[in-house]
């Protein structure tokens, strides 16, 4: 059996992590170590502060342009491991500077995610896009085991963070009973859930909130014809503000909210490309779109992209294809 003996594991998630990312990762890690494994979670990035508090956050090597040596320590990493744990992602260039070592490492690859088309890399994978978190996956695997009784309060918060947040607090169309199956058996290990909520809910800086009011005042535009809503950030604009790693968190969400409105996009200036995030509701795939226009994809209902074109490039290409999907976003 792959974990019957002390491995020498990486658990490693993808760029830019989100607590469901974060959250499975260390939940996984705790779990391992309780097996007597030697574990090194790696981070391809930083991430937003707001997921700091999370139990083992200390021991994560993050790739960071602040510390020179972090690429390095991270790639020796890799290349050591016996195993690899892949969280939350499911092709290598999710790991961006990482891919290659990723790629050509010695170590058994296991994947363990939820989104949908994966590139066939890994060696084992545990891999279902029912599943609205891969933190809820990570408990799968741990109750597969037949090692739920391994689970502490550590890990229990962590997963429980990312199955909350992967379910938008268990409001998005994605959360089936399982969930609150494993929600339970998470809190009954020890998460507390009005905790873990306040703490990566309750959270803002003044600069963040005070980008949130701008981006809804300035930015936000409706097209009515074809039910969509859309904010367009430059770096500038998130400059003024001090954006930092996670600011933008949830910002998409608010042009769905919007009565009539079927999808909803985020785009924004990060270094040399422009990101956005796409929302949607019903059977409006913005996975299809975003795989398909913008380099990108996800869930059907939430997926994300890139674009190596200009902020208004990208802007006029997602305004320009908005007839071809007229049909579909007004059925």
């Amino acid at each position: 059996m792959l974990l019957q003996s002390p491995r020498n594991v990486v658990v490693i998630m993808h760029f830019k992590p989100d607590a469901d990312a974060l959250g499975s990762s260390l939940g996984l890690a705790g779990f391992l170590k309780k097996l007597g494994h030697r574990v090194q979670v790696v981070a391809p990035s930083n991430y937003p502060e707001f997921l700091a508090w999370l139990p083992g956050n200390e021991q994560v090597l993050a790739v960071d342009d602040r510390f020179g040596d972090s690429l390095p320590k991270a790639v020796q990493e890799i290349e050591k491991a016996d195993i690899i744990f892949c969280l939350d992602f499911n092709n290598p260039n999710r790991v961006n500077a990482l891919e290659k070592p990723l790629r050509d490492a010695r170590g058994v690859k296991v994947m363990i995610d939820h989104h949908l088309e994966p590139e066939n890399f890994a060696d084992f994978q545990k891999w279902n896009t029912q599943s609205a978190s891969t933190a809820g996956l990570v408990f799968d695997l741990i109750h597969d085991l037949k090692m739920v009784d391994k689970i502490e309060a550590d890990i229990a918060t962590c997963l429980y963070a990312g199955l909350m947040t992967d379910t938008g607090g268990f409001r998005h169309n994605n959360t089936r009973h399982q969930e609150f199956l494993i929600a339970s058996s998470l809190v009954a290990h020890g998460a507390d859930p009005h905790v873990i909520a306040k703490k990566i809910y309750d959270n803002n800086t003044l600069e963040r909130l005070r980008l949130t009011g701008f981006a809804l005042y300035e930015k936000l535009v409706v097209v009515p014809e074809y039910r969509t809503a859309y904010m367009a950030l430059s770096g500038s604009e998130l400059s003024r503000f001090n954006a930092q790693t996670g600011d933008l968190e949830g910002l998409v969400n608010y042009g769905l909210s919007i009565e009539g409105v079927r999808m909803a996009v985020l785009m924004y200036d990060r270094k040399d490309e422009v990101k956005l995030s796409f929302r949607s509701l019903g059977d409006f795939s913005v996975n299809e779109l975003a795989r398909k226009h913008f380099n990108g994809g996800g869930h059907r209902n939430a997926a994300g992209g890139q674009s190596k074109s200009s902020l208004q490039a990208t802007l006029e290409k997602l305004l320009a294809l908005l007839p071809e999907y007229k049909n579909q976003l007004n059925a």
